[in-house]
């Protein structure tokens, strides 16, 4: 009881929880696991079966790590809890995660007649993590025609007739095998924004039309065919990366530097690994580009072994031709080999016109896993002396290294010339 202006108040019967508005109780559904939801029946009347109408319907790796336990079709298993949930469903379902876990399946039948199911419910984003058997992708995916958001992991995209997804803004393919059967037609991806490819095989097959992709990322997919996903006129983050050499140079697309500058107008960040710049590097690196790189802002050299003079000439090519640069971001590899002779890289480093230009943009620069080697030190030097504007250079060592060289690295440092009379260096403590 509470008194408010002489009149007595009664709190009894008050349901704060049943009052609150809909959306809210919708909003605070998706954020719980949904084996946790639906046990929110018990709350109220206003919360009884208001789990069956949520929109947003996830199958994470918790909700996964949870069930498999209890087996495929056991009474609390993971395939039976997962149709009893879905088909006690009423509604759409506009977003769906389902994590399938390593465990003993039959088949995918259920899996098949889940993605049934799913195609009339206008689901617009989808999310299926497979740490199972590679799944054959069922025909009922490409009836997804309301996606926005794609991820798959571990599948087999079978050939077929698909003229692709109008809607879709973001697809995310990790360990999909694309078939060595696939016709070559062309999949019509319209609205696509963000492409990402993950250790996918077969990607020579993978044709498509994307006129509007902006974000471009290629992890360990040598046969990908760049030139082509390269062609979007609004491309502006792009990121290659190998992890490994090219052992087969006749089946991987031929280009160079020159060639994929010469499709990215637009870029504002680029980042590239050293296998794919040793792969370039058959086609010889040049000095000069045909076109400076005017729109680069951000360039992330990765896994670089400035020893390498290969890797070395694509480094400072891709400085001397960014004349708009603004951050630069290397991840060192190291040497790893210690018979490989430095020296060349060095003298290089130390010719009077190894880098005839001024980087009068760059403020920012990172490198990581630094060794000390000769050839670091000096591209160190180089950076500090051509860079007027510089503010921040950052140096995490690396982890290998003792207190002693990493002190004799930053004497050698501190002693080299600077352009910028603000700029500030930055010891890290090394990840080890």
């Amino acid at each position: 009881m509470t008194e408010s202006n002489g009149k007595v108040v009664s709190c009894v019967g008050e349901d704060r929880i049943s009052n609150l508005p809909e959306h809210l109780i919708d909003s605070i559904l998706e954020r719980i696991p949904v084996q946790d939801t639906v046990r929110t029946s018990i709350i109220s009347k206003s919360w009884r079966y208001r789990w069956t109408k949520l929109k947003a319907v996830v199958f994470d790796k918790d909700f996964s790590n949870k069930f498999a336990k209890n087996g495929a079709f056991g009474r609390n298993g993971f395939v039976r809890i997962i149709n009893q949930v879905l088909f006690l469903h009423k509604g759409p379902i506009l977003k769906f995660h389902l994590n399938i876990p390593n465990m003993v399946l039959d088949s995918f039948l259920e899996v098949d007649q889940w993605m049934s199911f799913l195609s009339r419910q206008g689901v617009t984003e989808l999310v299926l993590t497979n740490l199972n058997q590679r799944y054959e992708l069922p025909s009922y995916l490409f009836c997804f025609l309301e996606l926005r958001k794609l991820e798959l992991q571990n599948c087999f995209y079978k050939p077929l007739a698909f003229e692709g997804f109008l809607n879709l803004e973001e697809l995310f393919l990790k360990d999909i095998d694309f078939g060595a059967s696939l016709s070559g037609a062309k999949v019509n991806l319209p609205q696509l924004k963000k492409l990402s490819l993950y250790w996918c095989t077969n990607v020579y097959n993978f044709n498509i039309k994307a006129t509007k992709l902006q974000y471009l990322e290629v992890l360990t997919c040598p046969d990908a065919m760049l030139i082509q996903l390269l062609g979007s006129p609004c491309l502006f983050e792009v990121v290659i990366i190998l992890q490994n050499r090219i052992q087969d140079y006749e089946q991987a697309e031929k280009t160079n530097l020159a060639t994929i500058f010469s499709n990215l107008p637009t870029v504002r960040t680029f980042g590239i690994d050293s296998y794919f710049v040793k792969f370039l590097a058959a086609e010889k690196i040049p000095k000069l580009l045909p076109h400076p790189i005017s729109s680069l802002k951000c360039l992330w050299l990765l896994f670089f072994q400035l020893g390498d003079l290969d890797l070395l000439h694509a480094a400072l090519c891709l400085l001397r031709n960014s004349p708009n640069l603004e951050s630069l971001h290397m991840y060192m590899l190291g040497m790893q080999d210690p018979r490989v002779d430095v020296g060349p890289a060095s003298n290089h480093l130390e010719s009077p016109n190894c880098l005839d230009c001024t980087l009068d943009q760059l403020q920012t620069v990172e490198i990581t896993y630094l060794e000390g080697s000769k050839p670091e030190l000096l591209f160190i030097k180089l950076l500090l002396a051509h860079s007027p504007s510089l503010e921040k250079l950052t140096i995490t060592t690396s982890g290998d290294l003792d207190a002693k060289k990493i002190l004799a690295i930053s004497k050698d440092v501190m002693r080299f010339p600077r352009a910028s009379p603000k700029a500030e260096v930055i010891y890290l403590n090394p990840e080890t």
